[in-house]
């Protein structure tokens, strides 16, 4: 009997391993290269190691791309390289320590290049993006407020939705 419990759990498991990875690899996805991050205008940090708040803010902001990389066509792969950052407010010191000041005239700028390819990488789109959000701190744009990196995401929110809506308005109606 254990052995039967054994294997039925084995089999369960890999199973479980199969799906998941059948499932990534039909999903779309992304790439995100950061070209030259020492000449990037404001990867700075306040209070906190600079390489470990680079790795922190590259890693989340390639996890973002993976978000929105998902909403596009099955198969398809989001190709990102970007060539600078300039993060939302300034770094200052402050009583001891050095603190990011948010301003609306330290505005969030974000510059890369993009490709959308086809599964068999041909490309579907591309182009050159020079992202700057002068209205960072107006309206009412609370979906990631109380995220890290919040003025860069909706940034690149209005981006994503300005450059590929009709692509996701068709995946949407094909469902």
């Amino acid at each position: 009997m254990k052995k039967h419990i054994g294997l039925i759990i084995t089999t369960g498991a890999l199973l479980l391993m199969t799906s998941t990875a059948l499932s990534t690899a039909f999903a779309a996805g992304s790439e995100v290269k950061w070209t030259e991050p020492e000449k990037y205008r404001d990867i700075r940090p306040g209070d906190e190691n600079r390489k470990r708040f680079q790795e922190r803010t590259f890693k989340e902001l390639e996890s973002y791309f993976a978000k929105l990389a998902a909403r596009l066509p099955e198969k398809q792969q989001l190709k990102i390289e970007v060539t600078d950052v300039d993060l939302a407010g300034d770094v200052r010191f402050g009583s001891h320590r050095q603190i990011r000041i948010i301003k609306e005239i330290y505005a969030p700028r974000m510059t890369f290049s993009y490709q959308l390819l086809a599964a068999d990488e041909t490309v579907l789109s591309s182009g050159e993006v020079n992202l700057k959000d002068m209205s960072f701190m107006r309206g009412s744009r609370l979906k990631h407020r109380t995220e890290s990196l919040n003025y860069e995401k909706n940034m690149l929110d209005d981006w994503f939705e300005e450059t590929f809506s009709p692509v996701v308005a068709a995946v949407k109606q094909g469902e």
